[in-house]
């Protein structure tokens, strides 16, 4: 899915009409899905402090076995 705009951040999605901010949601569980995960984690960096290094907002979907859970 391309982006319709530019954003930094996260802290930027009211940018988004609520369709559209629906829309990245379902991508990124549909990403999931055709990848074969039923178990993931989804990341989003906001800020430098929390490890954003590419300024543009992006998810980061991350599978397999999450530690600290059974």
């Amino acid at each position: 899915m391309l982006p319709e705009r530019h954003v930094s951040t996260l802290r930027e999605i009211d940018e988004f009409p609520p369709e559209e901010t629906r829309r990245m949601l379902e991508f990124v569980a549909e990403t999931a899905k055709q990848a074969g995960l039923t178990d993931y984690k989804v990341v989003v960096n906001v800020g430098p402090g929390a490890g954003q290094t590419i300024f543009h907002l992006h998810w980061h979907i991350l599978g397999g076995r999450i530690r600290g859970l059974a």
